[in-house]
């Protein structure tokens, strides 16, 4: 992975903590630099950014403060989603984290070629969420 990759998976990342750039800039960014997906571990607290040949980089996240709950709640997550999809007064990524933790994701991968974010409980339940405006049967 050479350093522009490097530079604009870490740019997306700070874009998302830092509440300065939404989800449709971040997945544009990282697919324009490149990258077929990416996926987030709350538990590991990382962010890993993969490019279709196999590399990737694995980057620090931010704590969170809530437990994830032992059971995927799927409405709790799609209350979070769409929070975040409408971009609420008050939103923040860190607190869309804190929302899916409570509502039992413990991670998620998001597909730039599937149009679509996979999020995983701890028994490995999942909700699968297309992406805004995706094809009907994606």
């Amino acid at each position: 992975m050479d350093d522009h990759h490097k530079t604009v998976a870490r740019s997306c990342l700070e874009g998302a903590l830092e509440n300065t750039m939404a989800f449709p800039d971040i997945v544009g960014a990282l697919m324009k630099a490149g990258f077929e997906s990416y996926a987030v571990d709350f538990r590991r607290q990382t962010a890993t950014y993969y490019l279709p040949d196999g590399d990737s980089i694995e980057l620090p996240t931010h704590p969170i403060d809530a437990p994830i709950a032992p059971a995927l709640d799927r409405a709790r997550m799609q209350a979070a989603i769409l929070e975040a999809q409408q971009q609420i007064p008050g939103y923040t990524y860190k607190g869309f984290c804190e929302k899916a933790a409570a509502a039992g994701c413990a991670g998620y991968i998001v597909s730039f070629s599937g149009r679509r974010a996979l999020y995983l409980g701890r028994t490995a339940e999942t909700h699968t969420e297309p992406f805004p405006n995706a094809p009907p049967g994606r």
